[in-house]
């Protein structure tokens, strides 16, 4: 990691999707994390592939922070984008983690693991944005990358993430 100087908007938002994911799941995660990036976010993930790994890299292509929770013990796991890596041991385990960790969330596609970070989300109040996920109650869906950032970060900041 360089020295260089992140300039954070205080707001850290969970990217969460399927480690096997879909092209167009990737082409999604990786443009949520790099508009993320800049405009000043910290990315969370899960930190191996899939979703996880594209949301990396575009955050770490802006150079934004990327926080990787990882299931075992080892930071070698984590994928190469991930700035931060943080070893847990847990499995899937990790997943509220990676929620308490969120001031908002975005899901993007429809694995039962993802399901489960959303559910433990919105039962502990943190807000979820869609991109082509579960259609869920109180899960706002983004008709694309751009308006799922956009109003991840709006919900962060109503949810009292910034005070």
């Amino acid at each position: 990691m360089s020295n260089q100087s992140i300039e954070s908007s205080g707001l850290y938002i969970g990217l969460i999707g399927p480690g096997e994911a879909s092209t167009e799941e990737l082409d999604r995660a990786e443009t949520a994390g790099r508009l993320l990036a800049e405009r000043g976010a910290i990315s969370v993930c899960g930190g191996l592939g899939g979703v996880m790994e594209a949301a990396a890299r575009g955050a770490s292509s802006a150079t934004g922070l990327v926080i990787g929770i990882l299931p075992g013990r080892d930071r070698a796991e984590a994928n190469p984008h991930v700035t931060v890596a943080i070893p847990t041991g847990l499995g899937e385990m990790r997943n509220p983690l990676v929620v308490g960790a969120a001031d908002a969330l975005i899901a993007i596609g429809g694995a039962y693991r993802t399901l489960s970070e959303v559910a433990l989300a919105r039962r502990t109040n943190v807000p979820v944005v869609g991109l082509g996920t579960w259609d869920l109650p109180d899960v706002l869906e983004g008709p694309g990358p751009a308006e799922a950032v956009e109003l991840a970060l709006a919900l962060a900041r109503t949810s009292g993430a910034e005070d």
